[in-house]
């Protein structure tokens, strides 16, 4: 076992899992009642903690994307090498932080686990831990754990981290960081869908529904599927694929969900059962019937973790029924189950567009934490701040944001990488 070069005690003294092939730390003497006996360790595998992680996943605080089964489907998909961040204190897990080594050019990176595609970063951390942790909890596991990833890494890089959520601070927030480009936006849920609708539009949006109901009726009627069994879940991610590369073909942008691994990832997690209402995945389509029958419309992937339902990915088929609105029809059926179901948040995920601000009332700004561990890591934060900032301003000025829209759209390929699935 590997020790780091910081003046820590043996981590073999605690009783916390051991770590497999990684290296460890813990304070030794002084600080506060909570840092003075944090051990933080760094795993190169998830199986030794997943125990510990499935208990502290099921807080509703803590984000789906770093959920067991989601980082799993990834990690076996992906194979990037992991560094599992384990904080342990006063007796009992206080957080996890599921970690991937990436390169992007020269430079590796540790970002949270399939981070390309997560619309909300939390990390995991206990109730006690977020309750007593402040800015010297935050700062002692940035030192360490720069300590700890030196040799491996260049630059910590968590990325989608809301400092604010849903009542609570982030364990984080008092570190350096910088506005993420993209905001995410949801709509709170009540047991009632008249009520849910009630803080929009409500007259409009039932005559748009309406609408858009006689429209598809028109031509023969439609339904609202929720994919069962593997073979229906499978057909409508493969539409969705199909949908998506085209729309992506027709704008000009690289199309993140092309990457056999990426779509071999997907496929897993429709294959978890998450029991109850719970699903890394569950597949929705508006399918028509009549002159159309058989055809998908409109597509979208839900997840849901106890209250909280998340919009991973939409799609439409602009040649058939486009001017019923398909996809806005959708979410109509999907809000109204989600709230039957219970639900009390319907998040539409990352990325400013017109039909989100249409339906949501809140708006969650994210934050990027840039930790630098070589020298090459300074160089590439100083970058990346440039660029986020550089992102900001164009997205906050709609005729600039505009141009950029119709050049990438005639261009033949853009070395850009998106986070997430709206950049």
């Amino acid at each position: 076992m590997q020790t780091s070069s910081l003046d820590y005690v043996s981590p073999e003294a605690a009783s916390a899992p051991a770590p497999d092939r990684s290296v460890s730390a813990s304070s030794k003497d002084g600080g506060t009642p909570m840092t003075k006996d944090l051990e933080i360790r760094l795993f190169d595998r998830m199986a030794p903690l997943e125990a510990e992680w499935r208990r502290l996943e099921a807080d509703p605080v803590n984000s789906l994307h770093q959920s067991y089964d989601w980082c799993f489907a990834w990690d076996k998909t992906h194979g990037n090498p992991l560094a599992i961040v384990h904080g342990y204190c006063n007796g009992a897990t206080a957080f996890i932080l599921p970690l991937e080594i990436v390169r992007h050019s020269m430079v590796k990176s540790a970002q949270f686990i399939g981070s390309r595609f997560n619309n909300i970063n939390s990390g995991l951390f206990s109730p006690a831990f977020r309750a007593g942790a402040g800015a010297s909890e935050a700062a002692q596991i940035s030192q360490t754990l720069t300590t700890l990833l030196a040799g491996k890494a260049d630059l910590v890089n968590l990325t989608n981290i809301p400092l604010e959520w849903r009542g609570e601070r982030h364990p984080l927030a008092s570190l350096p960081a910088i506005e993420n480009q993209n905001h995410a936006f949801q709509l709170p849920l009540t047991a009632s869908f008249e009520q849910t609708i009630g803080q929009l539009n409500a007259k409009r949006r039932r005559k748009k529904f309406r609408s858009q109901c006689r429209r598809l009726e028109s031509t023969g009627g439609f339904e609202h599927v929720i994919a069962s069994g593997a073979r229906e879940k499978n057909r409508l991610l493969d539409t969705f694929f199909e949908q998506k590369a085209i729309r992506f073909k027709a704008l000009g942008i690289p199309n993140v969900f092309q990457p056999p691994e990426t779509q071999a990832f997907f496929r897993l997690l429709l294959e978890v059962d998450g029991g109850s209402h719970d699903t890394p995945l569950e597949m929705h389509a508006i399918r028509l019937k009549g002159e159309l029958d058989g055809k998908i419309a409109a597509i979208a992937g839900l997840s849901r973790k106890g209250d909280h339902v998340i919009c991973q990915f939409g799609s439409i088929d602009e040649s058939v029924a486009a001017d019923a609105s398909p996809g806005e029809l959708l979410f109509w059926l999907m809000i109204e189950r989600s709230c039957e179901e219970g639900a009390a948040l319907f998040d539409f995920g990352l990325g400013d567009q017109d039909y989100k601000r249409r339906w949501c009332t809140v708006e969650t700004v994210q934050h990027d934490i840039l930790l630098p561990v070589s020298a090459t890591g300074h160089l590439a934060a100083i970058a990346q701040r440039g660029v986020t900032r550089a992102k900001a301003v164009i997205k906050g000025n709609p005729q600039l944001y505009s141009v950029i829209q119709r050049l990438r759209a005639h261009a033949d390929e853009v070395p850009v990488r998106l986070t997430g699935t709206d950049d």
